[in-house]
C-alpha cells in the first residue's frame, strides 16, 4: 500500500518561492531513495533532485543552488524547497521512491503530480 501524495504547487511569479510536499505511506521513508521529477507538456520527464537513504543528495544543474530536497522522517514527508523560480521551472512535479539514481526507471512508486507554473 505504498502511496505518495504531492502538494504545494501553484502559480508563482518569477523570483518567487514554493515548497512542495510529498506525504508517503506504506514504507519507511528513510529506507529508500526519494526523488523529485518534473515534466512539461510534450517533454520527457527529468530528475530535478534526489536524496538517498543515507542522506546524499543530487540536483540537476538547472536547479542547483535554487532548490533543496529534504525529508522529515517523523512525518514521512519529502520536501522540495524551490527558490528564485524561473519560467522554465514550469512543469508538473512528481515525487517518487526507489533506488538512488538519475533515471526514472529506477523509481518504483510515483505520486500523482502537482502543477507548478512560474509566470508574470
Amino acid at each position: 500500500q505504498v502511496q505518495l501524495v504531492e502538494s504545494g504547487g501553484g502559480l508563482v511569479q518569477p523570483g518567487g518561492s514554493l515548497r512542495l510536499s510529498c506525504v508517503t505511506s506504506g514504507f519507511t521513508l528513510n529506507t529508500y531513495a526519494m526523488g523529485w521529477f518534473r515534466q512539461a507538456p510534450g517533454k520527457e520527464r527529468e530528475l530535478v533532485a534526489a536524496i538517498s537513504s543515507g542522506g546524499d543528495t543530487y540536483y540537476a544543474a538547472s536547479v542547483k543552488g535554487r532548490f533543496t530536497i529534504s525529508r522529515d522522517n517523523a512525518k514521512n514527508t519529502l520536501y522540495l524547497q524551490m527558490n528564485s523560480l524561473k519560467p522554465e521551472d514550469t512543469a508538473v512535479y512528481y515525487c517518487a521512491t526507489g533506488r538512488y539514481a538519475i533515471i526514472s526507471e529506477y523509481y518504483d512508486y510515483w505520486g500523482q503530480g502537482t502543477q507548478v507554473t512560474v509566470s508574470s
